[in-house]
């Protein structure tokens, strides 16, 4: 099984945003993603072969998460 999530750390632990439907006690590999630091470097090259729309770069964004 392979899948992404999105979550926030807080107190010093990774908190899911959804429910996740794991047995306990399973081992998993987890990569982190700075989703903001994803975002800026996509706003700052946004536009520099032509005119981009906002939704597109959205998408792009949601699409890069799920690499």
């Amino acid at each position: 099984m392979s899948k992404v999530i999105r979550v926030r750390y807080r107190g010093g632990v990774l908190v899911p945003e959804k429910p996740l439907e794991l047995e306990e006690g399973k081992e998993l590999l987890i990569k982190i993603i700075d989703v903001e630091g994803r975002r800026r470097i996509l706003e700052k090259y946004r536009g520099i072969l032509g005119r981009v729309e906002q939704e597109l770069v959205e998408e792009a964004i949601e699409e890069a998460e799920h690499l």
